[in-house]
């Protein structure tokens, strides 16, 4: 982002949340003087935390390369000229990352909680309730010392269960 440094980075780094992290930084930073920069980082903004949330839709990385290149075509400093880069570069590189957010609903890295899916291994499960009892939302349901079932509709993704299994039972699919 302009200082020189490298960031190293490897295959748990999901690359959509990496650019919605730096746009998020360049929104505060920016001066707010011009409409290119201000506006468009705002919006890029909120298109990158739809698609991190699983509300992506087909149309958003190209929105966001047009966006981008209106940002940086149009912008007044320099900070705005370059503002797009991490979303332009981590589109033209990891393309099949955004793809697997908005088409799969998929997050590769494992990073991008609402995009989880969790589940009970019907082999692991020993109906313990742990995971039950610690459920904020009731989304898990079964008696005790038998197979318990998680309701996808109820489930918040939050990882309480996944963490207060100690059997391993919950898996994130």
């Amino acid at each position: 982002m302009g200082s020189g440094g490298m960031i190293v980075m490897d295959e748990d780094t999901c690359m959509v949340d990496v650019a919605r992290y730096f746009v998020d930084f360049l929104k505060e930073e920016s001066c707010g003087q011009c409409n290119p920069c201000r506006e468009g980082i705002k919006r890029m903004l909120e298109i990158l935390t739809d698609i991190c949330k699983g509300n992506g839709k087909e149309g958003d990385i190209e929105l966001l390369e047009e966006l981008g290149t209106m940002i940086k075509n149009f912008s007044l400093c320099g900070l705005g000229t370059s503002a797009p880069n991490p979303v332009l570069t981590t589109i033209n590189y990891f393309r099949d990352e955004y793809e697997a957010h908005i088409q799969d609903k998929k997050c590769p890295a494992g990073v991008c909680k609402p995009l989880f899916h969790y589940e009970i291994d019907e082999e692991a499960c020993n109906g313990c309730r742990l995971c039950a009892l610690k459920c904020p939302e009731k989304a898990i349901t079964g008696e005790k010392k038998k197979l318990h079932e998680l309701d996808q509709d109820k489930c918040i993704k939050c990882g309480i269960c996944y963490d207060a299994c100690k059997f391993n039972a919950v898996v994130i699919k």
